[in-house]
């Protein structure tokens, strides 16, 4: 696992702001109903809830107190009554609720998978996965579970307060005044302790990202890790942002325990409060004993609402912090956008107009000022010194990358103005670091094809001389490890290779796809290769001569610009530099030459 890096995305303000509401607002819309719903019976379990203390008064002064107990029973039934309906209605609003929220978190994940999915490359390298990961996951179940509960718990209790108060202010203005007069200094200060803890919130979300980004890491990198003999220095830096993940979450437990607390104090010093009121309003004959009660089981019917306002305050905090960072993500711009235009019949005329590439935190561009035009069906090698931009100018052709002047052009359109869907049907792409899937062989090869038939999977197999899969368990429909671990890297390799010929592209790009092979394997493949790169338009980056023998042209990139377009033999000939970029392997390729 790497040392921490110094994040690259920027914090949200502690203070939610109203982007962060607005932006989820029409996923909350298509349940509106639900919502409504949910909120219309808040206030009637409310009233229910009320009601029960104001007839528990009713039958202290009238049944108790006369003796009658056919009324008496009459009231308690109607009191059995209430609570049934009380229940029946929060079973209801949770049922709606989980439903709807539990759709609306679904919906949410999946839009956010298909934004991360048109973000540029740039994006992507600047932000840690795990990052991305406790955004899809952890935020994203706090955004439901405060949606499904505290929401309109948050909203029916604090109803229920208010309520009470009134009825309290009614009844007895004085000791309602009191309550008042006893609730403010408390509401200063939970409002002081939330604005401390939606800053810890923040940092805890965010460190629990650098903690998924430090696992994920020593994960992948195990083989590394342990080669290197580094298992201790792995687990150091994996423990020092545990550690300082597990001090912010205590720092802010502590935090909302004193919170909790207070909340927790509160209604008893309001029962001391609302008990000598009562006292004092029954030996004066201003209440009866039936207001006395109704009044003491009106308290304590708050020792919930109050106690829990902490915690559900807390939760809508978190829920806050969690749903900036997932706007986080939503509001980045997507500088890569689908083009309108299509080629009817491509051919495969491949041009570059003055291509330039910057990016965006260099201060030098990576490429300037290329110019090359590749024929349908031409074949040309890119050549070049490690940094010269070769793997830069690969990504531009089938936009991972958009350049930042110039043009390039397919079959006579600029590829910014063609649809991405037809664009990279056109092209395929084969990477030096093949990216496999945790899926079986047969789903990796369809990737970018999934109706190819079995003649076509099996030529493709044939050419990338990937025969190997074959010989898997269950052939190719053996499942993969994550990342296809589970093959060499010269096996992923030609399964990427396979992967790109299949497509049946009018451009294939080999970003050095041969790197990992055997000079025998090597051979069959490129052997192979000539026959399939004879119809398509071909980009080549390569760094053995072998592999420039592929092309009909060369094309020598030195510091981001093309030197040199030449074949391999008035290359050789005529330009230095580029005999010692393949000096390696040159006497091979002039003996392949002559042969």
């Amino acid at each position: 696992m790497l040392p921490a890096r110094t994040r690259s995305y920027a914090l949200a303000p502690a203070a939610p702001g109203r982007a962060a509401v607005l932006r989820f607002l029409p996923y909350i819309a298509r349940f509106k109903w639900q919502f409504i719903a949910s909120f219309v019976m808040a206030p009637l379990g409310v009233l229910i809830s009320v009601a029960i203390p104001l007839l528990l008064g009713a039958i202290v002064d009238g049944p108790i107190a006369q003796r009658n107990l056919t009324a008496l029973l009459w009231f308690c039934l109607a009191l059995l009554g209430l609570g049934v309906a009380d229940a029946g209605l929060s079973f209801i609003r949770r049922w709606i609720m989980s439903r709807a929220t539990s759709h609306i978190e679904a919906d949410i994940r999946l839009d956010l998978f298909d934004k991360l999915q048109r973000l540029q490359m740039g994006f992507h390298k600047s932000w840690e996965s795990g990052q991305l990961l406790s955004r899809m996951m952890s935020d994203l179940g706090l955004l439901r579970r405060f949606m499904s509960f505290g929401l309109v718990m948050l909203f029916m209790n604090s109803i229920h307060i208010v309520v009470v108060v009134v009825i309290m202010v009614v009844k007895l203005w004085h000791v309602g005044l009191a309550v008042l007069i006893a609730v403010i200094p408390v509401v200063i200060a939970t409002f002081v302790l939330m604005g401390r803890f939606g800053k810890l919130s923040r940092r805890v979300q965010d460190e629990t990202g650098d903690v998924a980004s430090s696992a994920e890491e020593s994960l992948h990198g195990v083989r590394v890790i342990r080669s290197f003999g580094r298992a201790r220095y792995a687990y150091r830096g994996y423990d020092e942002r545990a550690t300082k993940l597990a001090e912010s979450g205590v720092a802010r437990m502590n935090l909302a325990s004193i919170l909790w607390t207070l909340l927790e104090v509160f209604p008893n010093v309001l029962l001391l409060v609302v008990l000598v009121g009562v006292s004092f309003g029954v030996s004066g004959g201003v209440l009866t004993l039936g207001d006395a009660v109704t009044f003491v089981t009106l308290l304590l019917s708050l020792a919930w609402p109050v106690g829990s306002l902490g915690y559900l305050l807390s939760f809508a905090r978190e829920a806050a912090t969690a749903a900036d960072r997932v706007v986080e993500v939503f509001d980045a711009p997507v500088t890569i956008s689908s083009g309108t235009s299509r080629i009817e019949a491509p051919a495969g005329r491949l041009e570059l107009r003055d291509v330039t590439f910057q990016f965006d935190d260099a201060t030098e561009p990576t490429l300037s000022g290329l110019n090359l035009t590749l024929e349908p069906g031409e074949t040309v090698a890119l050549v070049g010194g490690t940094g010269s931009g070769k793997s830069t100018l690969v990504s531009l052709i089938p936009r991972l990358l958009d350049v930042t002047g110039g043009q390039i052009l397919l079959d006579g359109v600029d590829v910014r103005d063609l649809d991405l869907v037809q664009l990279r049907s056109l092209i395929g792409t084969a990477f030096e670091e093949p990216i496999l899937f945790s899926m079986s062989a047969r789903e990796n090869l369809t990737l970018g094809r999934p109706e190819a038939i079995e003649a076509e999977i099996a030529e493709a197999v044939r050419v990338a001389r990937a025969d190997f899969v074959y010989d898997l368990p269950w052939g190719l429909d053996t499942r993969l490890g994550e990342q296809g671990l589970s093959l060499s890297g010269g096996q992923r390799q030609r399964l990427a290779l396979a992967r790109a010929i299949l497509v049946g592209p009018r451009v294939l790009v080999l970003d050095d796809t041969l790197s990992a092979l055997d000079i025998h394997t090597e051979a069959e493949v490129e052997e192979a290769l000539k026959s399939t790169l004879g119809g398509v338009t071909g980009i080549v980056v390569a760094h053995r001569a072998s592999t420039v023998l592929l092309a009909d042209r060369v094309a020598v990139l030195t510091e981001g610009s093309i030197a040199h377009v030449g074949t391999h033999q008035e290359l050789l000939a005529t330009v230095p530099e580029y005999r010692e970029l393949l000096s390696a392997d040159y006497s091979i390729a002039m003996g392949e030459q002559s042969a």
